[in-house]
């Protein structure tokens, strides 16, 4: 018998810690392929969803941020707004958009961003907009600022904050309505999550229907795997810091995008990473409310991942 996780798991400080719904076998199994085998078709797939390999980092934030920009001009070139679900994380390809736009001089007057999420308290009230840790404070310096003149209307910028989530899903509504699309940009958690959406919160419904129903969240509590790859990417390893509340949109509306445009780009040096096994998990575990990103692959787009990612995920003493 292996001597692993899933073998040592009872009676360790483990042991009903994961979220119930995780199948454990099944999700090392999703991990267990050769690296070339990471992009094979599922059956689950939508037909216009693809994977797209980067070699580096440097090629990650140039290709995604082309992407994003290339959505932006044609939507601008066919006369229509879009509206842009927006995370904090991966960050290298707001830069790449930046630039493209910025070479094209495209004015982005049609766009609207909505950002995905935001630390909180319990009752959904947020950081500051200039606190160093907030979401709007790294939108407004990665994005919307190095812009400059071609940048989004301030009007057309919404934060997750306790009295404008609420209004996401009638917004971006009445904008589909008056022809525009809807394209959700986003990275997976360690636990799979979409924005801030944690596998846990499976638990509370009782169908795949009232789960995808779910538009948002104030005050979401974070499981602590979240808590700890924040910790790791943006906070400097200092876990006091990081918040143990956000508040996010829910599956209702980031499962609506008319085209996705996700990143996976969560390498740490030195043969290190924290993300492969969610880029895996992501393409080859059936759709399961349990794994939210699971659900991904159904929609039409691209997921733009790190080389390394692919592994193969195999021990290796760093």
């Amino acid at each position: 018998m292996p001597i692993d996780l899933i073998n040592t798991i009872k009676g360790s400080l483990l042991e009903g810690f994961y979220p119930a719904g995780w199948d454990l076998k099944k999700i090392d199994q999703c991990c267990s392929h050769p690296a070339a085998a990471v992009g094979e078709r599922q059956a689950w797939w939508h037909s216009d969803f693809e994977p797209v390999e980067c070699p580096t980092v440097a090629d990650f934030d140039v290709m995604l941020g082309h992407e994003i920009a290339i959505q932006i001009k044609a939507a601008r070139d066919a006369g229509r707004q879009i509206a842009l679900i927006l995370p904090v994380g991966p960050m290298g390809m707001y830069r790449g958009a930046v630039y493209f736009l910025k070479e094209w001089n495209v004015p982005c007057g049609h766009v609207h961003g909505f950002n995905m999420d935001e630390w909180s308290d319990g009752d959904g009230n947020t950081l500051p907009g200039d606190h160093q840790g907030a979401f709007r404070l790294a939108m407004e310096h990665a994005f919307y600022g190095p812009l400059g003149k071609l940048t989004v209307p301030p009007s057309q910028r919404h934060f997750a904050t306790r009295e404008e989530l609420p209004t996401y899903a009638q917004q971006i509504g009445d904008l589909k309505a008056a022809g525009a699309t809807l394209q959700v940009i986003f990275g997976i958690g360690r636990v799979f999550h979409i924005a801030f959406w944690e596998p846990h919160f499976a638990a509370e419904f009782s169908s795949d229907d009232a789960w995808r129903e779910q538009i948002y969240r104030l005050g979401a509590k974070l499981h602590p795997l979240t808590i700890e790859q924040n910790a790791v990417t943006s906070f400097k390893s200092r876990t006091t810091l990081v918040p143990a509340r956000a508040n996010t949109i829910g599956p209702g509306l980031f499962l609506a995008a008319d085209r996705i445009i996700g990143g996976a780009d969560g390498t740490l040096g030195r043969g290190m990473q924290w993300q492969g096994m969610s880029l895996w998990v992501t393409l080859r575990h059936e759709p399961s409310i349990w794994i939210p990103s699971s659900f991904m692959p159904t929609l039409p787009g691209r997921l733009f991942y790190l080389k390394e990612l692919a592994g193969p995920l195999e021990a290796e003493c760093n």
